[in-house]
C-alpha cells in the first residue's frame, strides 16, 4: 500500500517554516537577557 505523495509546495513550505522557527530561536538565544528571562519564568513555575 503506497502512501500518496505530498505536493512539492507543501514540503517546501514546511521546511521554510522549520528554518524560520529555528532561526528565530537562535536569534533569541543570542541575547543573554532573553535566556535569563526565560530561565526566571521557568523557575517561577516551581
Amino acid at each position: 500500500m503506497a502512501t500518496p505523495a505530498r505536493p512539492r509546495w507543501l514540503r517546501v513550505a514546511a521546511w521554510a517554516g522549520a528554518l524560520v522557527a529555528l532561526g528565530t530561536v537562535f536569534a533569541a538565544y543570542r541575547n543573554p537577557h532573553t535566556v535569563v528571562d526565560l530561565a526566571n519564568r521557568v523557575w517561577a513555575c516551581f
